[in-house]
Protein backbone atom coordinates (compact mmCIF):
# COMPACT_ATOMS: atom_id res chain seq x y z
CA UNK A 1 0.00 0.00 0.00
CA UNK A 2 1.00 3.58 -1.20
CA UNK A 3 5.01 3.78 0.15
CA UNK A 4 5.54 0.46 0.77
CA UNK A 5 5.19 -0.50 -3.18
CA UNK A 6 8.96 -1.24 -4.33
CA UNK A 7 9.05 -1.90 -8.05
CA UNK A 8 10.48 0.59 -10.79
CA UNK A 9 7.06 1.02 -12.81
CA UNK A 10 3.59 -0.60 -12.28
CA UNK A 11 0.56 -0.92 -13.64
CA UNK A 12 -2.03 1.20 -12.32
CA UNK A 13 -6.08 0.77 -11.76
CA UNK A 14 -8.61 3.68 -11.53
CA UNK A 15 -11.24 2.98 -8.73
CA UNK A 16 -13.78 2.31 -11.64
CA UNK A 17 -11.39 -0.09 -13.12
CA UNK A 18 -10.05 1.20 -16.18
CA UNK A 19 -6.24 1.32 -16.79
CA UNK A 20 -4.29 4.07 -16.58
CA UNK A 21 -1.57 2.60 -17.93
CA UNK A 22 2.30 2.36 -16.45
CA UNK A 23 3.92 5.01 -14.60
CA UNK A 24 6.10 5.10 -11.59
CA UNK A 25 4.70 4.27 -8.18
CA UNK A 26 5.40 7.98 -6.93
CA UNK A 27 3.45 9.38 -9.78
CA UNK A 28 0.94 6.89 -9.26
CA UNK A 29 0.28 7.68 -5.38
CA UNK A 30 0.03 11.71 -5.92
CA UNK A 31 -2.57 10.55 -8.43
CA UNK A 32 -4.50 8.58 -5.75
CA UNK A 33 -3.88 11.28 -2.66
CA UNK A 34 -5.77 14.01 -5.01
CA UNK A 35 -8.81 11.49 -5.03
CA UNK A 36 -8.35 11.10 -1.54
CA UNK A 37 -7.90 7.45 -1.90
CA UNK A 38 -5.09 4.85 -1.19
CA UNK A 39 -2.77 3.15 -3.86
CA UNK A 40 -2.98 -0.88 -3.46
CA UNK A 41 -0.98 -3.57 -4.98
CA UNK A 42 -3.56 -6.13 -5.86
CA UNK A 43 -1.54 -8.60 -8.11
CA UNK A 44 2.75 -7.93 -7.21
CA UNK A 45 3.63 -11.26 -8.89
CA UNK A 46 2.44 -9.18 -12.53
CA UNK A 47 5.28 -8.44 -14.54
CA UNK A 48 4.87 -4.81 -13.92
CA UNK A 49 3.00 -5.40 -10.50
CA UNK A 50 -0.49 -4.20 -10.43
CA UNK A 51 -1.65 -1.87 -8.36
CA UNK A 52 -5.47 -0.17 -7.83
CA UNK A 53 -6.49 3.63 -7.09
CA UNK A 54 -8.96 2.72 -4.23
CA UNK A 55 -10.10 3.33 -0.56
CA UNK A 56 -7.81 0.48 1.44
CA UNK A 57 -10.44 -0.17 4.35
CA UNK A 58 -12.78 -1.02 1.57
CA UNK A 59 -10.39 -3.28 -0.12
CA UNK A 60 -9.77 -5.07 2.62
CA UNK A 61 -13.62 -5.79 3.62
CA UNK A 62 -14.14 -6.86 0.03
CA UNK A 63 -11.36 -9.59 0.56
CA UNK A 64 -12.37 -10.48 3.81
CA UNK A 65 -15.85 -10.84 2.09
CA UNK A 66 -14.47 -12.81 -0.97
CA UNK A 67 -12.65 -15.28 1.57
CA UNK A 68 -15.55 -15.54 3.67
CA UNK A 69 -17.84 -16.89 0.32
CA UNK A 70 -15.30 -19.33 -0.59
CA UNK A 71 -14.84 -20.57 3.34
CA UNK A 72 -18.60 -20.84 3.06
CA UNK A 73 -18.87 -22.79 -0.17
CA UNK A 74 -16.10 -25.25 0.06
CA UNK A 75 -17.47 -26.46 3.51
CA UNK A 76 -17.11 -30.14 1.90
CA UNK A 77 -19.13 -33.14 2.96
CA UNK A 78 -19.58 -34.00 6.66
CA UNK A 79 -19.91 -37.37 8.15
CA UNK A 80 -23.20 -38.32 9.35
CA UNK A 81 -24.30 -40.33 11.74
CA UNK A 82 -27.54 -42.66 11.54
CA UNK A 83 -28.31 -45.23 14.92
CA UNK A 84 -30.53 -48.20 14.70
CA UNK A 85 -30.77 -51.17 17.06
CA UNK A 86 -31.40 -54.62 16.36
CA UNK A 87 -34.86 -54.70 17.37
CA UNK A 88 -35.76 -51.71 15.18
CA UNK A 89 -39.59 -51.57 13.98
CA UNK A 90 -39.61 -51.79 9.84
CA UNK A 91 -41.69 -48.61 9.96
CA UNK A 92 -38.31 -46.50 11.55
CA UNK A 93 -36.13 -48.49 9.91
CA UNK A 94 -37.39 -47.24 6.43
CA UNK A 95 -37.50 -44.00 8.41
CA UNK A 96 -33.81 -44.24 8.91
CA UNK A 97 -32.91 -45.92 5.57
CA UNK A 98 -34.47 -43.06 3.75
CA UNK A 99 -32.25 -40.56 5.77
CA UNK A 100 -29.25 -42.06 4.25
CA UNK A 101 -30.36 -42.06 1.06
CA UNK A 102 -30.80 -38.51 1.18
CA UNK A 103 -27.66 -37.99 3.00
CA UNK A 104 -25.77 -39.59 0.34
CA UNK A 105 -27.36 -38.03 -2.68
CA UNK A 106 -26.31 -34.69 -0.82
CA UNK A 107 -22.45 -35.85 -1.28
CA UNK A 108 -22.37 -36.38 2.73
CA UNK A 109 -20.42 -40.08 4.39
CA UNK A 110 -22.12 -41.71 6.45
CA UNK A 111 -21.83 -43.94 9.25
CA UNK A 112 -24.30 -46.54 9.97
CA UNK A 113 -24.39 -47.81 13.49
CA UNK A 114 -26.63 -50.59 14.94
CA UNK A 115 -25.93 -50.27 19.16
CA UNK A 116 -26.20 -53.72 20.98
CA UNK A 117 -27.29 -53.47 24.67
CA UNK A 118 -27.24 -56.37 27.53
CA UNK A 119 -28.55 -59.65 25.90
CA UNK A 120 -29.05 -58.33 22.16
CA UNK A 121 -24.60 -59.02 22.37
CA UNK A 122 -25.80 -62.90 22.68
CA UNK A 123 -27.34 -62.52 19.19
CA UNK A 124 -25.27 -60.36 16.81
CA UNK A 125 -25.94 -62.03 14.19
CA UNK A 126 -29.90 -60.30 14.35
CA UNK A 127 -27.77 -56.98 14.16
CA UNK A 128 -25.09 -58.31 11.40
CA UNK A 129 -29.04 -59.39 9.32
CA UNK A 130 -30.17 -55.81 9.89
CA UNK A 131 -26.99 -54.15 8.64
CA UNK A 132 -26.25 -56.90 5.43
CA UNK A 133 -30.36 -56.06 4.38
CA UNK A 134 -29.28 -52.29 4.59
CA UNK A 135 -26.15 -52.44 2.72
CA UNK A 136 -27.99 -54.51 0.19
CA UNK A 137 -30.89 -52.09 -0.14
CA UNK A 138 -28.57 -48.87 -0.58
CA UNK A 139 -25.92 -50.25 -3.09
CA UNK A 140 -26.91 -48.36 -5.57
CA UNK A 141 -27.02 -44.86 -4.23
CA UNK A 142 -23.59 -45.16 -1.93
CA UNK A 143 -20.49 -47.59 -2.01
CA UNK A 144 -19.43 -49.16 1.18
CA UNK A 145 -16.06 -47.79 2.26
CA UNK A 146 -15.19 -49.78 5.05
CA UNK A 147 -17.16 -53.26 5.78
CA UNK A 148 -19.65 -54.20 9.14
CA UNK A 149 -17.30 -54.60 11.93
CA UNK A 150 -18.02 -54.40 15.81
CA UNK A 151 -16.13 -52.18 17.49
CA UNK A 152 -17.11 -52.61 21.25
CA UNK A 153 -20.71 -53.47 21.37
CA UNK A 154 -22.22 -51.53 18.43
CA UNK A 155 -21.48 -52.62 14.64
CA UNK A 156 -20.34 -49.61 12.41
CA UNK A 157 -20.44 -49.48 9.24
CA UNK A 158 -19.14 -46.46 6.51
CA UNK A 159 -20.78 -45.69 3.56
CA UNK A 160 -19.66 -43.16 1.26
CA UNK A 161 -21.29 -41.57 -2.31
CA UNK A 162 -20.94 -43.31 -5.01
CA UNK A 163 -18.80 -40.99 -7.97
CA UNK A 164 -20.70 -38.60 -10.00
CA UNK A 165 -24.72 -39.36 -7.84
CA UNK A 166 -23.79 -35.29 -6.60
CA UNK A 167 -22.96 -33.97 -9.91
CA UNK A 168 -25.97 -35.92 -10.98
CA UNK A 169 -27.91 -34.32 -8.69
CA UNK A 170 -26.63 -30.89 -9.21
CA UNK A 171 -27.76 -30.93 -12.65
CA UNK A 172 -31.49 -30.58 -12.11
CA UNK A 173 -32.42 -33.68 -10.38
CA UNK A 174 -34.02 -33.43 -6.81
CA UNK A 175 -33.15 -35.90 -3.98
CA UNK A 176 -35.58 -38.42 -5.17
CA UNK A 177 -33.84 -38.68 -8.32
CA UNK A 178 -36.63 -37.32 -10.62
CA UNK A 179 -35.87 -34.50 -12.83
CA UNK A 180 -37.11 -31.15 -11.79
CA UNK A 181 -40.57 -29.85 -14.18
CA UNK A 182 -39.42 -26.58 -15.67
Amino acid sequence: MNERIRAREIRVIDEEGGQLGIMQPFEAIKLARERGLDLVEISPTADPPVCKITDYGKYQYQQNKKAHEQRKSSRGSQLKEVKFRPNTAEHDYQVRKNQIIRFLGDGHKVRAMIFHRGREMAHQEVGRAKMDRLLMEIGDQGQIETMPRMEGNVLVALLAPKKGTAATRSAGQTASGAPQSP
